[in-house]
């Protein structure tokens, strides 16, 4: 880009900071450095995040542990990335005429970054490497290992990637402006309409339709083991749980698909009025919200905060909460709870590019992504310490919905 005067007063202020390729890979690094900070953690308080997940162990103890192969991950992405951002910043200047012409370096570290994950490094086993690129193989279509064979693992990842669902949008908007033959510059003003208008809204929609897929299957094994069993409901119950798990993320393509109408609203194609539309994007964000927060909590976390009245009080824990806990301190489940609801709402409503009043400010849609990461963080603290005690203590006492007294229970066989 020469810098068309038409075009550059389009480039807000952040952009010419950080353009849409470096929000990219800054949350996806943050994202490696979050998970070393979640197995750090666990591992000091006695949770083995390697063992829930079917990690390949150690061969040596004088190998590094998982949390600092992890760290070594991390830093051998950040080093290029905060030379090549120092760089960028050092010859643009915040100028917007060459923020456009230098898109080159920011293209240039996302195919390190590519680079760096597929290739064999030399402080990542080969066994790991395998092991993590076969997971992504499998979940890619949705797909699921056998409990033995790292079931937990395989859901923990994909749940993280619909955290990533806008990032992963925003890096196709990255990479079709830049191989664009319309001479669009990646470092412009984020064409969110690149390659279609419902492109990106579909690519919003996969890490979804991966999870669907993945309940769908535990569903069919849990029917399955009990037509093996001449009918008797094992410990998946008649799976139910799986169908509703199932229903909340299938409740993410109303907001989604609603968004992508009303971004390209025409009123005689779609024969809905743009208030209707906007009622039913409402309704359909609240119920999502609601769905996946009381999901978090009571299923996900095994806590008693929606729990009957006997079991949300009683003299054994704290108001909501549940007998056994790795984290003594009341306050951080609170806390996780306030966080979790609302950045589950605000997550429904950064998934929706209808709102251009708000997209128009692209640092508040960059911080919209890095609150998601941490709401995700703090999530894998509790989600993986009620993995463990299930394995270690049984389901929880209130584990009935629908009927399922563990529906949501992995094997540690």
């Amino acid at each position: 880009m020469d810098g068309d005067p038409a075009v550059e007063p389009e480039l807000d202020a952040f952009s010419r900071v950080l353009p849409l390729p470096y929000r990219v890979a800054l949350i996806i690094v943050l994202g490696i450095w979050a998970w070393g900070l979640n197995l750090h953690y666990l591992s000091l308080i006695k949770i083995d995040v390697p063992a829930l997940i079917r990690y390949p162990p150690r061969s040596s103890p004088t190998h590094p542990s998982h949390h600092l192969s992890t760290y070594r991950i991390a830093t051998f992405l950040t080093t290029p990335l905060a030379l090549s951002l120092l760089l960028f910043w050092a010859i643009t200047r915040g100028d917007a005429a060459s923020v456009l012409r230098w898109q080159i370096l920011p293209n240039l570290y996302l195919l390190l970054l590519v680079v760096g994950f597929v290739a064999p490094l030399p402080f990542l086993s080969r066994s790991g490497r395998s092991r993590t690129l076969s997971t992504l193989k499998r979940i890619s279509i949705g797909g699921l290992a056998e409990a033995g064979d790292g079931k937990f693992g395989d859901i923990l990842m994909a749940d993280a990637l619909t955290s990533y669902a806008k990032v992963l949008g925003d890096l196709f908007v990255a990479l079709c402006m830049f191989f664009s033959s319309s001479h669009v510059s990646s470092t412009g003003k984020p064409d969110r309409a690149c390659g279609g208008a419902f492109v990106v809204p579909f690519i919003i929609c996969v890490p979804s339709l991966i999870r669907l897929r993945q309940c769908l299957i535990e569903f069919l094994r849990a029917r399955r083991g009990n037509r093996r069993a001449g009918g008797v409901m094992g410990r998946d119950g008649w799976g139910g749980v799986h169908l509703a798990n199932a229903l909340k993320y299938a409740s993410a393509f109303p907001v989604i698909i609603l968004s992508a109408l009303q971004r390209g609203y025409d009123i005689e194609k779609i024969g809905v009025g743009e208030t209707g539309l906007f009622r039913m994007w409402l309704l359909a964000v609240l119920l999502n919200s609601a769905y996946s927060f009381y999901w978090d909590v009571a299923r996900d976390w095994d806590l008693t905060l929606f729990s009957p009245p006997s079991l949300r009080r009683s003299p054994d824990y704290p108001y909501g909460l549940r007998r056994h806990r790795y984290f003594h301190v009341p306050a951080l489940y609170y806390a996780a709870i306030g966080v979790d609801l609302v950045l589950r709402c605000t997550w429904s409503l950064k998934l929706s590019p209808h709102l251009d009043h708000f997209n128009d400010l692209e640092g508040g849609i960059f911080a919209m992504e890095v609150m998601e990461v941490w709401r995700r963080w703090v999530w894998v603290f509790l989600r993986v310490e009620t993995e463990w005690v299930r394995n270690n203590r049984g389901p929880a006492q209130d584990d009935v919905l629908l009927g399922d007294m563990s529906g949501n229970k992995f094997d540690d066989d």
